[in-house]
C-alpha cells in the first residue's frame, strides 16, 4: 500500500493549530487543524510530504512540530513566522455540546511551489481567511499546468461567518482545482436548498475533475464527469468522528498517488473501477480513523488491513 518512491511528492500549505478543550477543571491540549491533518496521514502512508503552514517558535509551536516530526512531515523552515501559534478553544457546556474561540493567524505571505511536487492540498481556514487565502489562492492559479491540485472547503463558520464571502471563495478556488472534497454539511451551508447531485454538477462545471461528497455514516458521493457513485460505509464501532473528513482526505489522494491515477485525473480521464476504488480507499482510511480516539488516520498495514 505505499505509494511508489519514485513519485513526486505533496505539498501541503493550510493551518495548524493547537485544539484545547476545556471540560469542567480539566483542559487538554490536542494538536489541530485540517491542512496539518492531511498532511500527517499523507506522511504516514508513505508519501513525502512538505507542510507550509504558520506556527510560532513557543511551546504550541514545538508540540505540533513534535507531532509531525515521527511520520516524517517536512515542516517548511518559512513556517515558522507566527508570533504566537493559532489556537481553538473548545468549552464543554453541561448540556455537552462546545462552544468555540478561535484565535487563529493566517498571513504566510508569498508562497511558492517546491520543486518536484506533484501534488498541492489546501483546505479550512487557509482557504478562506484573509490576507493569507488571497496567498494560497495565488498559488494555485500558478501551480495548475505544474500538478495535481487538491482542496477541502472544511468550512469553520465560528472563524469566517460571512458565508457569501466564503462561497465566493470557495468557487474560485473550486475552478481551479482537479480534486474537490466536501461534506455534507459543508455543502448544505454553502449551498442551502441544493440537492448534493447539484452540488456536484456545479463543482464539474466550474472546473473540477473529481467531486467526493461525504456523508457521515451514509458514506460518499463521488463523481467525474463521466461517472457517479455512490459507496456506503462500512459498519464500524464509532470511537468519535475527529478527524474522520481529513482522513478520507489524505486516503483519497493517497490512493491517486500509489495507483499512478494523478495524470488521469488532472486531465478528466478516470475509468469507473479507479473511481470506486479511490474512493473505497478513501471510506477505509475514514472508518479506521473512526475507530480509535481523536484525529489518528492508518499506518499502510491498517489501511490494507481496512480494505480487506
Amino acid at each position: 500500500m505505499h505509494a511508489p518512491s519514485a513519485f513526486p511528492s505533496a505539498f501541503v500549505v493550510g493551518e495548524a493549530l493547537v485544539d484545547i478543550v476545556v471540560d469542567g477543571d480539566s483542559t487538554v491540549e490536542h494538536p489541530g487543524g485540517s491542512p496539518m491533518n492531511v498532511a500527517y496521514g499523507l506522511a504516514r502512508l508513505g508519501v513525502t510530504t512538505t507542510l507550509r503552514t504558520q506556527i510560532a517558535q513557543d511551546q504550541r509551536g514545538r508540540a505540533l512540530e513534535e507531532h509531525l516530526a515521527p511520520v516524517g512531515v517536512v515542516l517548511d523552515p518559512a513556517s515558522r513566522s507566527a508570533e504566537h501559534t493559532s489556537t481553538a478553544v473548545a468549552t464543554i457546556q453541561p448540556d455537552r455540546h462546545a462552544e468555540y474561540e478561535f484565535d487563529i493567524e493566517w498571513a504566510p505571505g508569498e508562497l511558492a511551489l517546491p520543486d518536484g511536487v506533484g501534488l498541492v492540498h489546501t483546505g479550512s481556514i487557509a482557504s478562506a481567511l484573509r490576507p493569507g487565502s488571497d496567498d494560497v489562492a495565488a498559488l494555485f492559479a500558478e501551480s495548475r499546468p505544474r500538478a495535481l491540485l487538491s482542496f477541502d472547503p472544511n468550512v469553520r463558520p465560528g472563524v469566517t461567518p460571512d458565508r457569501e464571502a466564503v462561497l465566493a471563495t470557495v468557487d474560485a478556488l473550486a475552478s481551479v482545482v482537479h480534486v474537490l472534497k466536501l461534506s455534507d454539511e459543508d455543502a448544505a451551508w454553502l449551498h442551502p436548498g441544493l440537492l448534493l447531485d447539484e452540488v456536484v454538477d456545479r463543482y464539474l462545471e466550474a472546473g473540477a475533475t473529481l467531486v467526493a461528497v461525504t456523508r457521515g455514516a451514509e458514506g460518499v458521493l463521488v463523481a467525474t464527469a463521466t461517472d457517479r457513485l455512490s459507496l456506503p460505509s462500512q459498519p464500524v464501532d464509532v470511537v468519535d468522528t475527529i478527524g474522520a473528513g481529513d482522513s478520507f482526505m489524505s486516503g483519497l489522494l493517497f490512493a491517486i498517488l500509489s495507483r499512478g491515477l494523478a495524470d488521469g485525473v488532472r486531465s478528466g480521464v478516470l475509468g469507473r473501477g479507479d473511481l470506486e476504488a479511490v474512493a473505497a480507499t478513501a471510506l477505509a482510511s475514514a472508518r479506521v480513523t473512526v475507530s480509535r480516539a481523536g484525529a489518528n488516520p492508518p499506518t499502510p498495514d491498517e489501511l490494507a488491513a481496512a480494505l480487506g
